[in-house]
């Protein structure tokens, strides 16, 4: 249960027994009897409205009311945490709250304000008296793969963590071009490529000198010549790129 600060209104003229706005956004916002129970998140600072800023007919600094969306002339009043809204007569935030506390807006739209450690607290209105049970966001962490390392990338400089397991070679999320994670890696899958095209075009040239006599009767022997040469020549131009692609750096953790 919250504490007498707690049930202090936030302004100096509202009155506890004041009730609720009849146009409230939500259908049910002054419903609901004494004591009732409900569940509302803290009003975070992404929530507060924006700073102020003078508008250019007066020079007057304005804010829009957080529950009717009127204006509020906050002139001479920039040092108050809220304010009052000259058409609902509720409180608005134009500051964060003090350390230690945080907003909470109770469902019949009166701003409470409370320690940030609190779980409950209960709003000060005689015609509502809800007991506010305030939601605690959920802290959310990403954990890292243990494969996962920084890398450097060897194109843009830019740094971006990368997955060992996956692959090794990395498309940098900056610039989008491929590059290398270790030099063994690119020097040794470009050496196979190069084997394996080499044996390709033998194996093609092996093809063709001992079956030219019959490809003149078994056009289907065209067709293994063609793909054998295809890919040897495919496996040698990935060769090359494996050789000559660049290497991404991985940057150490100190």
């Amino acid at each position: 249960m919250a504490d007498d600060e707690e049930r202090t209104p936030l302004l100096a003229e509202q009155n506890a027994s004041t009730a609720p706005p009849p146009y409230s956004p939500s259908g049910d916002s002054a419903a609901g009897s004494p004591g009732t129970e409900v569940c509302v998140p803290p009003i975070g600072p992404d929530e507060l409205p924006p700073p102020y800023t003078p508008t250019p007919q007066g020079g007057i600094p304005m804010i829009n009311c957080r529950v009717c969306q009127a204006m509020i002339n906050i002139e001479g009043k920039q040092h108050l945490h809220v304010v009052k809204c000259s058409v609902c007569q509720e409180a608005t935030p134009i500051k964060a709250p003090p350390p230690g506390k945080r907003y909470v807006r109770c469902p019949c739209n009166c701003l409470l304000v409370c320690r940030s450690t609190a779980q409950r607290i209960a709003c000060p209105r005689a015609n509502c008296r809800r007991i506010i049970n305030v939601a605690t966001p959920q802290m959310v962490s990403s954990i890292r793969s243990p494969d996962s390392r920084r890398v450097a990338c060897a194109y843009c400089q830019q740094i971006f963590i990368f997955n060992f397991g996956l692959t090794v070679l990395a498309r940098c999320p900056h610039c989008r071009k491929v590059s290398s994670v270790g030099v063994n890696y690119a020097r040794k899958r470009g050496i196979i490529c190069l084997v394996i095209g080499l044996m390709f075009l033998c194996a093609g040239i092996g093809v063709t000198v001992g079956t030219y006599e019959m490809a003149h009767t078994h056009g289907g022997i065209y067709v293994a010549w063609i793909g054998a040469f295809v890919a040897g020549v495919l496996m040698m131009i990935r060769g090359f790129l494996y050789l000559n692609i660049r290497t991404s750096a991985v940057v150490l953790s100190h």
